[in-house]
């Protein structure tokens, strides 16, 4: 196993032949602002540092199982090798959580995510899942559609079969390697490159002043640093905010305020989070950054655009992936599947939550039980039972049952 681990892990990088899609990926290519865009130098701008955060988050903190539907009835397959696997412990060093924040932040960053799968028992049975860094990962497509994995290791490269790897695709145009979409966003990265670093450097190397005081006639070494000394005690800090100033000798004070140059340059850099945001697809106030018209309601629809145009297709992407790659044909067919429990990224307040749970009880759709294993408490004996309204009972020929007669006052 060390030796496995060993070639599929190696301490350097040995000099490969890459495929030019790839090649572009991890060596990036220079931008028109003059910046090198890598998915490396990519984290160093914070708005693609979070939006690959948060994309990976909803990836790692929402639960995944796999599932059994059998006789109609739906129930985690905790005796499937898969199941602790994917929920609890890929392999020895990561927890599912950390696994599954690796593998999103790679298909976020190069756009293609590569799982070594060490399997068992006449190579059937999965024991591990190791995740790969994409950079040691070459896929070449053969004439018969088939692919074949380089991989990179201290003893060299070796070529694994399609079954040996798991690999996850993000939004692809080929149909078998997914697109950069670091590349793609390029300009848009590269620009909030530059302009940070220009910013950095004009604080670095510049001179900042609030305003200027000027005097009629010159003034001596002794006179300026009586008159820097006045000011210093009677104006600067924020204690004498709001102060008269006297002025005297025919000064004047001109303030300076920002240059439409600098608001220009804090625009740009502004603009360009809104379009790291649109190019990752995710919203910008989920990275803390949005406009001064957002109000909580208008908050609360964009969270919930968030969980269901930027979390859920990379689950839906991640549950196919998985039914397609780790789980055979013959388990499909025995009604197995991977399943992310995100609904808890819909939960709202306590007060929404409550009524929720209380309509979908009172309609008979929702078991008590269930209401509770929503908020992580135990069940009640008795509260396994759907409630059927009496106003919705079905009578014994499955027509609806007719309230009986209520006798007149007069019988």
């Amino acid at each position: 196993m060390k030796r496995l681990l060993a070639r599929v892990f190696g301490r350097e990088r040995k000099a490969v032949a890459f495929d030019q899609a790839l090649l572009d990926v991890l060596v990036g290519a220079e931008s028109e602002s003059g910046q090198v865009v890598t998915p490396e130098t990519a984290l160093k701008v914070t708005a693609v540092l979070r939006c690959a955060l948060v994309i990976a988050d909803s990836v790692a903190t929402v639960p995944l199982k796999i599932m059994r539907t059998a006789q109609g009835r739906r129930q985690a397959a905790t005796d499937h090798p898969l199941y602790d696997l994917l929920h609890t412990r890929p392999n020895d060093v990561q927890s599912s959580l950390e696994f599954r924040e690796t593998v999103a932040l790679h298909m976020v960053l190069t756009g293609n995510a590569f799982v070594f799968i060490n399997r068992v028992r006449a190579g059937r049975r999965i024991a591990e899942l190791i995740p790969l860094d994409p950079a040691r990962v070459r896929v070449r497509r053969h004439a018969d559609r088939t692919l074949t994995y380089g991989v990179d290791g201290e003893e060299g490269s070796r070529d694994y079969p399609a079954d040996a790897i798991w690999h996850l695709r993000g939004p692809s145009v080929s149909g078998w390697l997914g697109i950069d979409l670091v590349g793609k966003a390029r300009e848009a990265i590269g620009l909030a490159m530059a302009t940070e670093t220009a910013h950095a450097k004009r604080f670095r190397n510049g001179v900042q002043v609030s305003g200027v005081y000027s005097v009629a006639d010159p003034l001596t070494p002794e006179q300026y640093s009586q008159l820097r000394a006045y000011i210093d005690k009677s104006h600067a800090g924020i204690g004498n905010a709001g102060g008269w100033f006297l002025l005297d000798r025919g000064a004047k004070w001109n303030p300076i305020s920002m240059t439409g140059v600098d608001a220009e340059h804090v625009k740009t850099r502004q603009f360009q989070i809104e379009e790291i945001c649109r190019a990752l697809g995710v919203m910008p106030i989920m990275i803390g950054y949005t406009d001064k018209t957002a109000t909580y309601a208008s908050a609360e629809q964009m969270f919930l655009a968030h969980a269901v145009h930027t979390a859920r297709p990379w689950h839906r992407r991640f549950e196919q992936s998985i039914a397609c790659q780790l789980l055979t044909a013959e388990e499909r067919a025995g009604g197995y599947y991977p399943k992310f429990f995100d609904a808890e990224l819909l939960r709202g307040a306590a007060k929404d939550r409550a009524e929720y749970y209380m309509r979908g009880i009172q309609a008979g759709w929702l078991l008590r039980n269930e209401a509770r294993e929503f908020e992580d408490m135990d069940p009640i004996e008795g509260l396994g039972t759907p409630l059927t309204p009496v106003n919705m009972a079905i009578g014994t020929d499955g027509a609806p049952a007719r309230q009986k007669e209520q006798p007149s006052d007069g019988t």
